[in-house]
């Protein structure tokens, strides 16, 4: 019978669980990224309406988007688990994608910001 024994892929599924801490830690990284933009632009000297509403989308994205990647790793792991178990296993294009894309935003986001300093 296929893939009824977890302890048949043990290193699949530490991989996979290692995997899941990863994406902990990325989110918890793009949290703080909006709270420390937040930080900086209340903790600095001048203070302009552009430069505030760029503060405030970058902290909330990046919180959002934190905990969307939060529930979405949950997700991920109990279906490369099961996956792992049944032997049916398929990469994941569409998360790396999203991510890619996701870092790119806050990326220009931040350049936006740090830009509107200097003027």
């Amino acid at each position: 019978m296929k893939g009824t024994n977890e302890s048949n892929y043990i290193q699949q599924h530490l991989a996979n669980e290692r995997t899941y801490l990863a994406w902990i830690r990325t989110s918890i990284a793009i949290i703080g990224i909006g709270f420390l933009t937040t930080s900086l632009h209340y903790n600095s000297a001048g203070e302009n309406e552009f430069q505030g509403q760029i503060s405030l989308l970058i902290s909330g994205v990046s919180i959002i988007i934190g905990l969307f990647l939060i529930v979405g790793s949950t997700v991920n792991y109990y279906r490369a688990r099961k996956h792992i178990n049944t032997q049916t296993f398929t990469s994941a294009n569409a998360v790396i994608l999203f991510m890619s894309m996701v870092a790119l935003i806050i990326l220009i986001f931040i350049c936006i910001y740090l830009y509107s300093l200097n003027l």
